[in-house]
């Protein structure tokens, strides 16, 4: 497959205006978009009945909500993230940042399900805004920086998570539902003004045409995945639509390959997946999405069930919100040391700690949970994880691909880490319906039980950190690939 060459690296580059940019402006900027989106992927779903009840709609229809979000993500972040690459990520940028606003306006505005449903679709464009910001970081900040800035912005998306979940209860008791969409707006129109006037457009591209075909395939195959996924707990997961998405998924997954393999120009490289440094990021950025979602759906739902029942902890919607603070405040500490680990030692050693880390914030509460502490030092441990793991696994890529590739290995590791989000979501759910009492409370085996699911699959995030290449190997790949801007790789 013929590559076209990465562009040498030249600092930062004039804005619109013919100023230098200003370095951490463009941080800052870039944070706002990333934290605006990652609020809206989790700041609607403690919130989904009252918005159900306020439309008139019934419990099905409004988990598309979260569905049509999930789905529209998942399918335009590669897209997007391959536009970034061949056009200019500032220009993809402010297309995303400028959906994502409409979205939000949308949505607030929104009189009926239908409304709302259009309004979250578009606002799942903006998952290409991790790729796109990484991709950013990388061609215009000083190798130095790009480690550190980088841990950052991947912590911030496990942050605003977080943020979703702690904030959504509050937000509705005092404001409205509305007003879910119309805070994260403005975080927003700050982050798109920053774009268009503070930022400049890089001249690393990788020029070419978009391929059709594999968008088409890839779409059916993650609409297939995700779809099954979302709703298998509502059809049934023996169900025939079910099992029969899930088949087309796959099947579409491997025709996906095959295409991929044989176009001059592919949406997504898949040979970067037989980079070592690459799929083991891919792994334990897998793992991470389900432990994540896993916590913010166990933790919550055990603190809100009534003290009645011996082992739940009687917390209303907001106070159960604000247990998960500790868990926000260490991504928020966790994610700029990784970087610096990063720097120092490579990705690997941050990895293997973040999956330490996630694996004991797990074994914890499933040996007990009885005490509220132990639910909070699994909060600890759990922000000290995801900080320092999603850090590494963003920094793992760009060390092991081509700067003109940054924008698609990026993307592919959102996909990835969003369909980890999906699968941890429907299996605890899953798992808390299937032992629940005749009046549907969660049985405590059923904590129990989630709790050692998550520290199984957070087991594979050590495996896939232990596997990952050393700084020293990592380096000699990039530098035996043709890539030179990073701290510690030269010509």
């Amino acid at each position: 497959m013929t590559e076209t060459m990465e562009s040498p690296r030249t600092g930062s580059h004039p804005t619109t205006d013919g100023r230098r940019p200003n370095s951490t402006a463009i941080i800052v900027y870039l944070s706002l978009g990333g934290l605006s989106f990652a609020v809206l992927q989790s700041l609607v779903a403690p919130a989904l009945s009252t918005i159900g009840q306020d439309l008139g709609a019934s419990t099905s229809a409004t988990s598309w909500v979260l569905t049509a979000y999930l789905l529209s993500a998942s399918v335009l972040t590669p897209i997007l993230g391959r536009l970034g690459d061949m056009v200019g990520k500032r220009k993809v940028l402010i297309v995303v940042l400028s959906i994502l606003l409409v979205g939000a306006v949308l949505a607030a505005l929104a009189p009926n399900l239908g409304t709302l449903i259009v309004g979250r679709a578009l606002q799942g464009a903006a998952g290409a805004v991790m790729p796109l910001s990484i991709g950013i970081v990388r061609d215009e900040l000083p190798k130095e920086k790009v480690s550190v800035t980088i841990g950052l912005l991947s912590a911030i998306f496990g942050i605003g998570a977080g943020v979703g979940i702690v904030a959504a209860g509050p937000i509705v008791e005092h404001l409205s539902w509305h007003w879910l969409f119309w805070l994260p707006a403005v975080l927003v129109v700050i982050a798109l003004l920053g774009a268009i006037f503070g930022m400049p457009e890089s001249p690393v591209r990788k020029p070419g045409r978009l391929d059709m075909a594999g968008t088409f395939v890839l779409a059916i195959s993650l609409v297939a995945i995700l779809l099954a996924i979302s709703e298998g707990e509502t059809w049934g997961w023996g169900d025939g639509k079910t099992i029969g998405l899930l088949v087309l998924g796959a099947v579409a997954l491997i025709a996906f390959v095959f295409v991929e393999l044989r176009v001059a120009e592919p949406l997504i490289d898949v040979r970067l997946f037989a980079v070592r440094g690459v799929w083991t990021a891919h792994v334990v950025a897998l793992v991470f999405g389900f432990a994540m979602f896993g916590t913010f759906v166990l933790v919550p739902t055990l603190l809100q069930l009534p003290t009645a029942v011996g082992y739940g902890f009687g917390k209303d919607v907001t106070e159960a919100g604000l247990f998960l603070l500790p868990t926000v405040v260490m991504m928020i500490v966790a994610g700029p040391i990784a970087g610096i680990l990063v720097r120092k030692v490579g990705p690997k050693p941050p990895m293997l700690l973040g999956g330490i880390a996630i694996v004991a914030a797990f074994v914890i509460p499933a040996i007990s949970h009885a005490a509220i502490a132990e639910v909070v030092v699994s909060g600890v441990l759990t922000g000290i994880g995801i900080g320092l793991a999603l850090a590494a696994c963003s920094n793992a890529i760009i060390e092991s691909v081509p700067a003109n590739q940054t924008g698609e290995a990026i993307s592919a590791n959102t996909v990835v880490r969003t369909i980890g989000s999906s699968v941890g979501t429907a299996v605890i759910a899953a798992l808390i319906t299937s032992h629940s009492t005749p009046q549907g409370l969660p049985t405590d085996d059923a904590f129990t039980i989630g709790f050692w699911a998550c520290t199984g699959v957070a087991v594979l995030a050590v495996v896939g950190a232990l596997i990952a290449p050393s700084m020293r190997a990592r380096r000699a790949a990039a530098a035996a690939r043709g890539i030179t801007d990073l701290d510690g790789v030269t010509d």
